[in-house]
């Protein structure tokens, strides 16, 4: 991706990013100016205590803690108010719009499965650790977890929300402007729980539309005899039991789909941009990028190698 990558809650993307990021400055100051009146009253204190005559009258003592008690409510009013009232902001996009993108993810160890939803099961689009969605247009996120508890944040867009086994959680944010986002579990999940990210792409309108539709296309037909050898690797070797390329003899279920996986801009949820020179180093030893990852090495020689990766690089 030539943009550059965001991820970060002060640097807000959307509309319930930027309710959260008010939060947080309404916190920051309200915190620091308690942190300051706390040292400069302490402060204060150590002065007179070493004076001789430093007595100080009950009724005085009484007052001071008094007003010290009444501006400690005044502030936790003050960010109870704020909190309430971000919570109904960030709440409020849910289901206004009856135009909204519908996405399902699906958190694995360590990667994320993502399906564009459709009342239309052909138009249904299957992707995986990167996804795009249209500036300006609610995105309703349907979250599960096929094992362990993961959360999904994407500082720049939202807050953080969980993703239980057997239960179904919920998301929605929208992206004001274009630009290419980063999210990250935030629940650890396991060994490479830090190796988990999601690239979040806002695209304008058209471009949202245009990508969707390529999604859509099936893998294109090899033009090569290097790209020909390279899907036969695919649908006979090891790669078709895990692994998806609509069009193609592989329907493996339970890795990513790779029917596009070109035109991801990373490669294994996040750990390396998607160079001919990382995906051949990730097919050939995964364990070594990412040690305790659910991909064996799959033991292809050097003369399979290679026509595959021609392969993988038309699939976009």
């Amino acid at each position: 991706m030539g943009a550059p990558l965001i991820q970060s809650a002060l640097h807000p993307a959307g509309i319930q990013a930027a309710r959260i990021e008010h939060l947080w400055w309404v916190m920051f100051w309200v915190c620091s100016v308690v942190f300051v009146a706390v040292v400069v009253a302490m402060g204060i204190a150590v002065v007179r205590g070493r004076g001789a005559a430093s007595s100080a009258s009950e009724a005085t003592l009484a007052r001071s803690v008094a007003i010290a008690v009444g501006l400690s409510i005044v502030a936790l009013l003050v960010l109870l108010t704020e909190g309430e009232l971000v919570g109904r902001g960030v709440a409020s996009l849910r289901e206004q719009d009856p135009n909204a993108l519908r996405i399902q993810i699906t958190g694995n160890q360590w990667w994320w499965d993502v399906q564009y939803l459709n009342p239309n099961p052909s138009l249904i689009v299957t992707t995986a650790n990167e996804i795009h969605i249209p500036v300006g247009r609610p995105v309703g996120i349907v979250l599960r977890s096929n094992d362990v508890i993961h959360s999904l944040w994407i500082p720049a867009l939202h807050g953080k929300r969980d993703l239980i086994p057997g239960r179904v959680t919920e998301i929605w944010l929208q992206a004001d402007r274009a630009g290419f986002y980063r999210g990250q579990c935030a629940e650890f999940c396991g060994l490479q729980h830090a190796k988990m990210a999601l690239g979040v792409v806002a695209d304008l309108p058209d471009d949202f539309e245009r990508w969707l539709t390529q999604m859509r296309s099936p893998a294109p037909a090899p033009t090569t005899p290097s790209q020909t050898r390279g899907k036969d690797v695919v649908e006979r070797g090891p790669c078709a039991m895990c692994h998806t390329v609509v069009g193609t003899l592989a329907g493996g279920r339970t890795a990513p789909d790779l029917t596009h996986i070109a035109s991801r801009s990373s490669i294994g949820a996040g750990s390396l941009p998607n160079t001919r020179g990382n995906l051949g180093g990730w097919i050939v030893d995964p364990q070594h990028v990412k040690p305790g990852n659910h991909m064996p090495a799959p033991g292809l020689s050097s003369e399979e190698v290679q026509p595959l990766l021609d392969y993988l690089e038309t699939l976009k």
